[in-house]
């Protein structure tokens, strides 16, 4: 420790030590005399103090030099020099522990030069005191401050940059770009939802607009013009006709099937075999007769030209094809609407086909209900059996080509020339797919008694399904004429031998109401002349002829009156 050092004053002037006595104790610089300044008193001058109080032990020491006399000073206390005022004691920094014994700081004595030689003990005068620096350096601290509560450096927060300052503004800048993280990432999530309600709000109206396009929302427009608008022009359509002969009773069964690849639409459409068709040398027969007299190749194009549709192919399938076919798929599902009992069984034997939803019905039984007609039942309900047989069969039928030209090939049956069986596996693939998907549909073409297109058939069945157009054949070929029959009596057997002895191709006849006067009706401008060589032919006069709206697919209709007379009544 410093004894020299005021621990209270930083920029007390420090001596320089110059030596040490005979006691280990330091001899110290004498600071001179400022001349213009008044010097500063020492106030332990003219005491000889060690560095803990008086030494006992001090040997004599020379008298100093006096001094000009010096104006009263104040120590580091405040108190006056010179004027009565003892120093104050120094604080003792072990006084607070208590240890017994008490201690106080240590009085700086006051310098001496050092012993001439060969006198022990003795110092020399002192020298005129140095002048103090413009700014002595900081002192020391004194060992004892170690044992303080307080450091000087602790008051140096003002002119020292505080580190932990840059750690809170690297914290605020931290949270201030992570705030500003957050928030660009809520601004990229809205503008995401955004932009996915825009994408499906854009979606809903194009499917919407799709479909009213395509006329496939209700009341936006019949089948047809709803398939033109999907397909951006005419529908397209695979139309074959299949031929279902029963071999045991010599009936048959026609159908035509409708794949329309345009609207994902397929259809069975039953035909009547009452339907009037002109056979192969333009006269009227009937559909039942065309096959089995035209064949299939005939009654393809009668029935092309009467509908007005393109027929790819026919498929002819005998009641033992359809057998095994069932077989093959494994039975079929049909809900049927009548009991059917099994001709080859022993009376009283179960029936082959029990009447009931969901039925699983083998091949015979297939066959039995496909065939079946009630004594006097109409055509009609057969043909509905019909088509149910074959709804099943092409929900039971494979859906890809491949396999489904495996199962016809299976059949080993005599393919038409117009569809082989690859082309036919293929047709059957595209109607079973919809037949499966539940986008299938059973229709019945209307016929009236004579065989005729009923009205309205051209609209709802022609036009819609098939995208054909019934119409009479042109006036360079044979005339088609019908007959009604409102005579009140059976006058259109003797008006038909007189017509297809006159040329025309009879289509068909039918009763009306009683009228008197007859009339020959023509449609279409090219056909006047032929409604008046009818109306000759008939014996009926030429005002008669007038134009309107022939019956069906024929170019004139004779509506007989009482007027008209029978040929051979008496």
């Amino acid at each position: 420790m410093n004894d020299q050092q005021n621990p209270y004053d930083p920029y007390y002037p420090q001596p320089q030590i110059i030596g040490y006595d005979a006691y280990g104790q330091p001899v110290y610089q004498q600071q001179p005399a400022q001349a213009p300044q008044q010097p500063a008193y020492d106030p332990y001058a003219g005491q000889q103090q060690t560095a803990y109080g008086y030494d006992p032990y001090a040997q004599p020491q020379a008298p100093q030099q006096p001094q000009a006399p010096q104006q009263p000073s104040y120590d580091g206390y405040g108190d006056r020099q010179g004027q009565g005022y003892a120093p104050q004691p120094s604080y003792d920094p072990y006084e607070s522990y208590g240890g017994g014994q008490h201690c106080h700081a240590a009085v700086p004595a006051a310098p001496v030069t050092a012993a001439p030689a060969g006198v022990p003990g003795q110092r020399p005068a002192p020298e005129p005191p140095a002048p103090p620096p413009t700014r002595p350096a900081a002192p020391r601290r004194a060992e004892a401050d170690d044992d303080r509560d307080y450091r000087t450096e602790q008051f140096s927060f003002i002119e020292e940059p505080d580190e932990d300052s840059e750690d809170v503004i690297d914290w605020l800048k931290f949270t201030e770009s992570r705030s500003e993280r957050r928030e660009e990432a809520r601004r990229r999530g809205r503008n995401r939802v955004i932009a996915l309600v825009v994408v499906l709000v854009l979606a809903v109206v194009g499917g919407v607009g799709y479909l009213w396009s395509a006329g496939l929302l209700p009341g936006t427009g019949d089948s047809e013009q709803q398939g033109q608008a999907a397909g951006a022009g005419p529908q397209r359509r695979d139309t074959i006709v299949l031929h279902l002969h029963d071999t045991q009773g010599g009936s048959t069964s026609t159908a035509l099937l409708v794949d329309n690849s345009t609207t994902k639409q397929g259809t069975t459409v039953l035909l009547p075999n009452a339907l009037a068709v002109a056979d192969s040398e333009g006269a009227a027969t009937t559909l039942g007769k065309s096959v089995e007299e035209d064949g299939s190749s005939g009654t393809r194009e009668a029935l092309d030209t009467l509908l007005g549709a393109k027929i790819a192919g026919t498929w002819r399938l005998d009641t033992p094809y359809l057998e095994n076919l069932v077989e093959y798929l494994g039975g079929i599902e049909v809900d049927t609407d009548t009991t059917v009992p099994d001709p080859q069984g022993k009376k009283g034997a179960d029936p082959l086909v029990v009447q009931g939803e969901q039925q699983t019905l083998t091949g015979r039984a297939a066959v039995a209900y496909a065939t079946f007609r009630a004594s006097g039942e109409a055509e009609a309900k057969q043909l509905q059996r019909f088509g149910q047989v074959v709804n099943g069969v092409l929900r039971k039928m494979p859906s890809d080509a491949t396999n489904a030209t495996g199962a016809v090939e299976y059949l080993q049956q005599i393919a038409d020339p117009s569809l082989p069986e690859k082309d036919l596996g293929a047709s059957l693939a595209k109607l079973a797919e919809r037949a499966k998907t539940g986008a299938y549909k059973t229709a019945l073409l209307p016929v009236g008694q004579d065989g005729a297109l009923a009205e309205g058939a051209g609209d709802s069945v022609v036009k819609d399904i098939l995208g054909g157009k019934a119409t009479a054949l042109d006036a360079s070929g044979v005339p088609r004429v019908s007959i009604k029959d409102g005579t009140g009596e059976d006058a259109v057997e003797a008006a038909k031998v007189v017509l297809i002895n006159g040329g025309y191709a009879f289509v068909g006849g039918s009763k009306t109401e009683s009228r008197a006067k007859s009339e020959v009706v023509y449609g279409d401008d090219a056909q006047k002349a032929t409604a008046a060589e009818v109306a000759k032919t008939l014996g009926l006069p030429a005002g008669s002829v007038t134009k309107g709206k022939p019956a069906g697919t024929a170019a004139v209709t004779v509506v007989l009156g009482r007027d008209y007379e029978i040929p051979g009544a008496s």
